[in-house]
């Protein structure tokens, strides 16, 4: 099952994913989410184990509609489907520095978000 919680510091939000991202409720949950936080989303990776084809879906659907996605330091399993379906060059990945997550979260929507 999908656990996805929402940060929203004003002008930006993260969503920090946890779970599975798969067909089922697990994609819709992430879909009401993502479609909730506005324009622009960070979504937090780094404890998704897994993702399928809905899912990957999902996000290509939330990105054609307008939302602007950083993916923030997928798993190893999701950057392994990402490339395995070629849709790793159509998301921005983003990956937290040592200085911490929320600076990198901020960095990447100001500097590479929509104008």
């Amino acid at each position: 099952m999908l656990r996805v919680s929402v940060e929203d510091s004003g002008h930006i939000v993260i969503l920090h994913c946890g779970g599975r991202i798969v067909a089922g409720d697990e994609t819709a949950i992430l879909c009401a989410a993502v479609r909730r936080g506005g324009r622009s989303i960070v979504l937090d990776l780094s404890e998704v184990t897994g993702i399928d084809a809905a899912g990957i879906g999902a996000l290509v659907a939330l990105q054609a509609a307008g939302i602007y996605l950083v993916l923030l330091d997928p798993t190893e399993p999701v950057r392994h489907v990402l490339q395995m379906t070629g849709m790793e060059s159509l998301f921005e990945i983003g990956e937290s520095q040592p200085f911490g997550v929320a600076d990198t979260r901020s960095l990447a929507l100001t500097d590479a978000g929509p104008s």
